[in-house]
């Protein structure tokens, strides 16, 4: 499968999401939901599983998901990123599904997993990471048996959703486990995040029971896969809502009037709406380069993600902020909806690592191993 190239079916996904979104995410609702308790609609995410299919697209039919690839998984976070839907998609299906994807096949995690890709349950992962990479040395939760002790800091969805997923280490080394977020022994306090439309909380297990998911042979492998994915995913989201941002700009250029003639067509409008745009493309062929390198391999996923956050986190942020000059002083306002765009991009730039730590990864990657008769591979989009 080429980069870069759509199939007519992942166009007619982007078309379908991109009405569902539009219909149950608009401003008005997406300032709604992050008022309520809890910050989502429960019946939307249910449709998002069940009737569009969206949540699984990438989960194997075996799996009770669609059987599609991690590309068309993407296309539809895309358009769920331009509109900024609220709900645990960062936890569920960013990190949670693709664990268990990876992980091997058990009672426990068959009935999650289905659970997941249908929307009857959520799911939120409390795994301690170093800009995006898993570290055994960063887990914080110790396993007695099948009980977990222990604190898990700013886990994003963690406050909302059913189920946890949690590295704890044991005798035998760091496993994975499933904890159900209202059993005894678990306790969450909300965090106040600057984001209201994705939630955060702290966890604090109490020989709180669990069930393993994936052993100590395993667990590495899966984290280090979710975190993979969930970067791409994450970047990609990133590209949707700059994107958007872009075409409100680009509208209220055209629209707004200085002088008797729209600000578009004044020369500097011009070129920082050229320069956001060059921003957005170069962030979407990083995202989905990323995509591609998780599917079929066209090249190393742990550069191609790094590549893809350092790239996306800096486009993201540079679109919102650019989008609030072009607007001018409605564009500081609460009541307009670039501030709503500009605390996700904020706070994107923070997760699974900053743009800097991925920036001095790629660096590690790519030139501390470089010899003279070794070069730097350059990325061209054909298989390894």
């Amino acid at each position: 499968m080429a980069e870069y190239r759509f199939t007519d079916e992942q166009v007619q996904l982007r078309d379908a999401v991109g009405k569902f979104s539009a219909e149950h995410f608009s401003e008005e609702k997406v300032r709604e939901l992050m008022e309520s308790d809890p910050p989502f609609d429960p019946k939307v995410w249910a449709r998002l599983g069940s009737e569009l299919g969206v949540l699984g697209l990438s989960v194997p039919e075996a799996d009770g998901g669609v059987g599609g690839t991690l590309v068309d998984q993407a296309v539809a976070i895309e358009e769920l990123g331009a509109r900024l839907a609220c709900g645990p998609l960062f936890g569920t299906v960013y990190l949670a599904i693709p664990a268990l994807v990876a992980a091997p096949s058990g009672a426990a995690r068959d009935e999650l997993l289905a659970d997941l890709v249908e929307g009857r349950r959520t799911a939120a992962v409390a795994v301690g990471d170093r800009a995006g990479a898993f570290d055994p040395d960063a887990v914080t939760v110790t396993a007695s048996g099948e009980e977990l002790s222990g604190t898990v800091t700013q886990v994003v969805d963690g406050g909302i959703a059913d189920v946890l997923l949690v590295a704890a280490r044991g005798s035998d080394g760091v496993a994975l486990y499933a904890v159900d977020a209202v059993a005894g022994g678990v306790e969450r306090t909300p965090l106040a995040t600057l984001d209201l439309t994705r939630s955060e909380a702290n966890v604090t297990f109490a020989d709180a029971p669990a069930r393993v998911i994936a052993g100590p042979d395993e667990a590495p492998r899966v984290l280090q896969h979710a975190l993979q994915v969930g970067a791409a995913l994450l970047a990609v989201e990133q590209v949707g809502a700059a994107q958007h941002l872009l075409d409100l700009s680009v509208e209220y250029a055209k629209s707004r009037l200085q002088f008797g003639r729209p600000i578009g067509s004044f020369q500097a409008v011009k070129h920082r709406l050229a320069d956001l745009l060059v921003d957005v493309e170069h962030a979407r062929s990083t995202a989905y380069h990323a995509v591609w390198a998780l599917t079929d391999g066209s090249d190393d996923p742990a550069l191609a993600t790094s590549i893809a956050q350092a790239v996306c986190s800096a486009a993201f942020s540079h679109v919102a902020n650019d989008t609030i000059q072009v607007h001018g002083g409605i564009g500081f306002t609460w009541e307009h909806q670039a501030h709503l765009y500009y605390k996700r991009a904020a706070t994107d730039a923070a997760l699974l690592g900053t743009a800097e730590q991925h920036r001095d990864r790629v660096a590690a990657m790519v030139l501390d191993g470089a010899t003279v008769d070794k070069a730097p591979r350059v990325a061209d989009g054909l298989t390894v």
